[in-house]
Order: C-alpha cells, then structure tokens, then sequence
C-alpha cells in the first residue's frame, strides 16, 4: 500500500427534504451574500428554485444570480461570473445543480480570489491560494463535485476541456437529497451511473499492486452502483435506489476507493477530448464508450487485475485470466448498454476521420503521454480512439 493522505472536508448533509434548509445553513456559517449558481432553467421548471430562494429568503440572505451554466461548462460563464462575483462582493457561491454547475461554482471561487486569469489554474500556468467557499445542492447523482476536489471547465476557443485539481475546489458543505434526481430522464441518470463507476475504476486500475482493503470497498461500490442502477432504471422513482446512487457518486469521487493506490485519470483525459471537441457528447456517454475502448487495449498488459475485476465486480467465474478479462469487459458493455448508452463513437455521429485530432487533443498536441499499464503516446492513444470508433 502507498503512502496517502485521505482529506474530505466537507460537510455532508443527506436524506429528504435537506434542501429546504440551505438558508439555516448558510447562515450558520456566518454569510449573508452569496451567488446562486444553476443551469438552463430545469430547477424552475421542477420547482426547486423557489424552495432555495425561499429558504435563503427567510434567513435574510442577499442572492445575486448566476443562471445559464451549459453542459461540459464553459469559460466564457466563469469569466463572467468571476467579474459579477467581485463586483457584488459576495461572501461565498451556492451551486444548485449538477456537476457542471458545480465545476462552474468552483471554477468562480478560485477565480474570484486568484489575480491570474481563472485558465492558467486549469493549464497549470498558475498555482490557486484560495478561493470562496462553496456549498454545492445537486440535482444529479454523477461527477461528486460535490466532495471533489477536482473541477473540469471546456475552454471553447481552444475546443480543450481541462481538469483542475486543489484541495481549496473541497466544498465547504453539500446537501444531498436523492429526490431531487428524480426528475431526471433516462439518459442523464444513466450518464451518471457510468461516471459513478469511471471514478471507481480510474482508481482501481491504478498501476500498483493490490491494496485489498482498498480494493474490496472499489468492488463493493460498484457491485452496489451496479444492482442499484438497474433497479432505478426499471422504477425511476425507487428512492432507496436513487440513494445508494447518490452516496456512492460521492464515495467514487472523495478519494476513498482510491486510498493507497496510484490515480491517473486516464479514460476521463480520452473522453475530455471527444467532449471537448464534439459538445453534443454527453460526459457520461462519452466514457461509456472510451472504457471498453481502452479496457481491450490494456487488459493484456495487466491480466491478473482485470480478471480479479470480473470476477469480483461480475460474477466472472472463468478460471483463465485472460478469458475472464475479456468476459468482464464484455460484462461492462452489456451493462452499459442495458442502461441505454452508447458503446462506439459513431453512435454520436464522429467519423473516422476525427481520429489524427482527437488524439492530438488528447496529447496536448504530442506534447505529454498518459500514463497506464503501457505509456499512452500519441500513437497508442491514436489506437484506442480507432477502437472506439
């Protein structure tokens, strides 16, 4: 087991109803200004934007607005949002939605309190020494923003989606309450379940040895993800499943299924540049085709591991390990599919000929590899791309 240090900070409020006390919260701390972050209206429509602003409300809390976060966000709205932020002095950001708006919320913090433009933290041009505080109600079970300390933000002009990593992206609190992802449609739930279990598996293939404490918390969250996301795609309005669903989407993200072992994000840096470059690709779709995709491609170099993944995540009963390998792959794809995702590239319409640039982007221009199994130089990325298609 390696050396770790396992830092979660935030305050996890969870169950029903949890949401309508963001303003007691909130004013607990001490802050009386802060920026409501949201997306494209959805919680309007549900409703859920007058039980926040009512909350906050009656605890006397001043709101500034900041409505309009896209799918795979955006720099353009942080950079606003950065400048609004200052110029109202608000106190701290709450991010009422998914893990774009999250990210958005976080992006904001840092920018708010950093003098550097807010995309040199994403290119490693600048160093973060703070950010605001940011409290976090989702409305999807996916990313774990929530608990991260991780934050992604697509820089349009560029056609690059970048990760930011600092322990200051930890939010201050996040209240969770499963029904809220109860208005959510087929396809959006079962993105989130395929990012659930991509946050997992990032750290469960680390190039390492076994960790079996470690490992066996991996296996039983995704066994758990797994049964629960076929029940909740069967009865959408299962709120024991949806609960597992959300617990486990933070779990995958906070560190803990990685404790001790290697993290490289390799799959999510395949699929930023597929999203990064094709903005109809869906965060969770896109890696449900880039898993399997680089899961063929690395498995012989690491049988022992992917079949121990079959066996103990599947229910592969295959003595082999190469043969259980290939099984538990071919395990994953039909529960991907089961769940209504996409398994190939052309499925969103991405020709052949996107391969050369895709995995230019993914590279950074030839400029880095990733590091698995094998090192991930241009051609080999190339390679699973081509697989992918």
């Amino acid at each position: 087991m390696k050396d770790f240090i396992y830092y979660t900070p935030t305050k996890m409020i969870f169950g029903k109803g949890k949401h309508r006390e963001v303003g007691k919260i909130i004013r607990g701390y001490g802050y009386g200004s802060i920026m409501l972050m949201y997306g494209q209206n959805s919680i309007k429509r549900s409703g859920l934007y007058d039980e926040i602003m009512e909350s906050l409300r009656a605890e006397g809390i001043r709101v500034i607005e900041a409505g309009g976060v896209e799918p795979n966000p955006k720099l353009d709205f942080v950079r606003k949002s950065i400048e609004t932020a200052r110029q109202e002095q608000v106190e701290m950001i709450l991010a009422v939605g998914g893990g774009s708006v999250i990210d958005s919320a976080k992006a904001t913090a840092a920018g708010v309190v950093n003098t550097c433009d807010v995309w040199d933290l994403f290119t490693k041009k600048a160093e973060s020494t703070g950010a605001l505080p940011v409290g976090a109600v989702p409305t999807m079970a996916a990313a774990g923003s929530e608990m991260s300390a991780s934050a992604v933000i697509t820089n349009p002009e560029e056609n690059m989606k970048r990760g930011y990593n600092s322990d200051f992206n930890r939010c201050l609190f996040a209240i969770c309450n499963p029904e809220l992802t109860m208005s959510l449609g087929p396809y959006q739930t079962a993105c989130g379940i395929v990012d659930i279990m991509s946050h997992t598996m990032e750290r469960y293939f680390g190039v390492c040895p076994d960790t079996e404490l470690t490992d066996q918390i991996a296996e039983g969250l995704l066994r758990s993800v797994i049964s629960a996301g076929s029940r909740v795609m069967a009865d959408p309005r299962d709120y024991e499943a949806r609960a597992e669903i959300m617990w486990a989407s933070n779990l995958s993200h906070n560190d803990l299924t990685g404790c001790g072992r290697e993290f490289a994000t390799v799959v999510h840096q395949l699929e930023h540049a597929v999203s990064g470059e094709y903005d109809v690709v869906a965060h969770g779709a896109g890696l449900a085709v880039m898993y399997p995709a680089w899961a063929r491609y690395m498995y012989p170099h690491a049988p022992q591991r992917f079949a121990r993944f079959a066996r103990n995540v599947w229910g592969v009963t295959e003595a082999d390990d190469v043969a259980a390998s290939l099984l538990g792959i071919e395990a994953m794809e039909e529960y991907f599919r089961s769940l209504g995702m996409p398994l190939k590239l052309r499925e969103f319409g991405i020709s052949s000929d996107s391969v050369d640039r895709l995995a230019d982007l993914c590279t950074y221009h030839r400029q880095r590899t990733l590091p698995s199994y094998v090192e991930l130089d241009y051609e080999r990325v190339k390679e699973i791309f081509k697989n992918s298609r």
